[in-house]
């Protein structure tokens, strides 16, 4: 695991330019860095020694040195593709995944890309045709971002690497916090900053003569196979499961394994047979899960190493953590998660975890909406349009929202498992009038894509396009590194994915039980209250902490402060109402407050 920057301009002062660039992102590869220049490009890599410790060093070149490769990620089959590149002729230097890369582009072009399992964002520089090509996984599991304007093209593993190149223009882009406030993470190819966008999961790009052209090679299709038992489909993803684990725990390196009370994470602890677990929790026991992941740590014969976060530990860290993102991400797990990759980097180099089961196998509490609401959804649309209608006049509280939230398509009101701000909310706290009318424009084009499925794969489908991304594995991506810690993610092997794609939904969720299928898997292995177990997702005290008044009285110092953006009066009184126990405002004022704290770091700190 490493990262790379990069870029294309006539700068006579490339290694240094490059080497200040990497410098930023030294957390990501603190054990050694490597460059390539000559008058076109600049590459700069930062190395974490995971595969190939004597030899793997980056760049690395083909064999007559005319194309150079950085690269981010683990590829594990490598074995079998270098295999493959060598009866075709192709001469090895080093036994690293990286080469392997190199070498299929040059035999396959871009078709390498589908041939490749594992987790990957690089750049290949040919020198011959002054062509830059690059590259993201299929699942987004690692980041790509770059910087186009009409004379620069800079590229870069993490935002703020830009920062040290003398043309980067640092501006807000304002636009974004309109859907910021609805999904509370940053939406889509564009980013918080001007000019700078993000490559997309399954996508690839090429860049010459100052013109870029980006590509889709990867797309996730749902599509059930009903010609299976689900005692059939049990043994497939019992088998997948196990290939992938064992491929993810390919290294040179210790792995060890994330581990919450969660059946994602306890069956791969349980599976993967690792030495060591990492787990964090609070001073509020209703918000810990250490005394769960000892108790499992102690039946499966592994060491448990864990944290009790304080509170004052967690708002210290929140700049910090902001910035290592470089965007703003309002969920509140991405703090724990930055401390639980700390108490693991300080014991192995590579740790696995559970990300990514949930989108896959039907695990949010929501996909059991649909069958626990049947009766609800019998009463003809029009009605229910019109029942909604009448109930948002009133204040938000569990039993409104109900019908508010059913008063509506599934394609006008879900965004994903996080849903902050609705639009009529956005235009009430926004000190300006939003550019966009709303966030619909947003998921349309994917609920295009799955017209005519059910509504439990079509919120998968939305989560594995928007949630996933976007949040659960950024925060994995940029807490890990943070730490110069390499997180793998055995449910996003491909094997797995192109296998459960297939999962019809009646496998999936019932009006009782989520993950259906996967928790029978689970069931073999893991106690029943384990694999049975709802789905809590990171618990984070905030909800208790922001009505103390330490914390009160921070966040209303900020958000009085706060006119550039938004309308204080309406923010003090979300916060206000929160803190009076009138309304549950945590998640609106976490959001907005996360906002802040992000921009004061990179827009107002000197």
């Amino acid at each position: 695991m490493c990262g790379f920057v990069g870029f294309v301009d006539k700068e006579k002062n490339k290694k240094k330019i490059v080497k200040d660039m990497a410098d930023l992102i030294k957390h990501r590869g603190p054990d050694s860095d490597g460059y390539f220049c000559d008058s076109e490009v600049a590459l700069g890599f930062r190395r974490l020694s995971i595969i190939d410790l004597d030899t793997g060093s980056q760049p690395i070149y083909n064999e007559d040195n005319t194309k150079v490769i950085v690269f981010n990620g683990e590829i594990y089959n490598y074995q079998e593709i270098k295999e493959e590149l060598i009866a075709k002729g192709h001469t090895f230097k080093t036994n690293a995944d990286t080469e392997v890369i190199l070498h299929g582009y040059e035999e396959y072009n871009e078709e390498i890309l589908l041939k490749l399992r594992g987790m990957f964002a690089f750049v290949i520089y040919d020198t011959n045709l002054k062509e830059v090509f690059a590259a993201r996984d299929f699942y987004g599991i690692k980041p790509f971002y770059y910087y186009l304007t009409t004379d620069e093209f800079l590229f870069s593993s993490e935002i703020k690497s830009f920062l040290a190149h003398p043309n980067f223009k640092k501006e807000l882009n304002k636009e974004m916090l309109e859907s910021y406030l609805t999904f509370q993470y940053s939406v889509g190819e564009e980013t918080f900053f001007k000019n700078v966008y993000k490559l997309r999961p399954g996508h690839y790009l090429k860049y010459k003569d100052q013109k870029l052209e980006i590509s889709k090679y990867y797309e996730l299709e749902l599509e059930a196979d009903d010609s299976k038992t689900l005692e059939e489909w049990e043994k497939g993803i019992r088998e997948h499961l196990d290939d992938s684990i064992k491929a993810h725990k390919v290294s040179d390196v210790e792995v060890g394994s994330f581990l919450s009370s969660g059946v994602d994470s306890s069956l791969i602890a349980t599976l993967s047979n690792v030495d060591k677990t990492f787990t964090v929790g609070f001073e509020n026991k209703n918000y810990s899960e250490i005394d769960y992941a000892k108790d499992l740590s102690g039946k499966i014969n592994t060491k448990n190493i864990s944290k009790v976060i304080t509170k004052e530990e967690y708002f210290d860290s929140i700049s910090d953590i902001m910035y290592y993102m470089d965007e703003p991400l309002a969920d509140p797990s991405c703090i724990a998660l930055y401390f639980v990759a700390n108490i693991a980097s300080q014991n192995v180099k590579v740790s696995l975890s559970g990300e990514g089961a949930d989108e896959i196998f039907g695990g949010y509490n929501i996909y059991s909406e649909p069958y626990t609401w049947s009766w609800y959804y019998k009463i003809p649309y029009p009605i229910r349009k019109l029942i909604g209608s009448c109930a948002s006049i009133f204040k938000h509280k569990r039993g409104i929202n109900f019908l508010i939230r059913r008063g509506q398509k599934l394609e006008d009101r879900y965004v994903g498992n996080a849903f902050i701000f609705n639009n009529k909310e956005v235009k009430k706290i926004l000190a300006y009038k939003p550019i966009k009318n709303g966030y619909q424009h947003l998921t349309k084009p994917y609920y295009e894509k799955v017209k005519g499925k059910d509504d439990v794969i079509k919120m998968q489908y939305i989560d594995f396009n928007f949630w996933l991304i976007g949040d659960i594995l950024l925060k994995a991506d940029k807490m890990s590194m943070a730490n110069s810690l390499e997180v793998r993610v055995p449910y996003l092997d491909r094997i797995v994915i192109d296998y459960a794609r297939h999962l019809p939904t009646k496998y999936k969720v019932d009006k009782n039980t989520t993950k259906k299928c996967f928790r029978k898997v689970a069931n073999e292995v893991l106690d029943d209250k384990v694999s049975n177990k709802k789905k809590l997702g990171f618990p984070v005290p905030i909800r208790n902490w922001i009505k103390e008044d330490d914390i009160y009285n921070k966040i209303k110092t900020r958000f009085l402060d706060a006119s550039e953006f938004f309308n204080t009066n309406e923010i003090v009184k979300l916060l206000d109402d929160h803190k009076n126990s009138k309304y549950d405002n945590s998640r609106k004022v976490w959001t907005i407050y996360i906002f802040l704290v992000w921009y004061d770091r990179y827009f107002n700190e000197a």
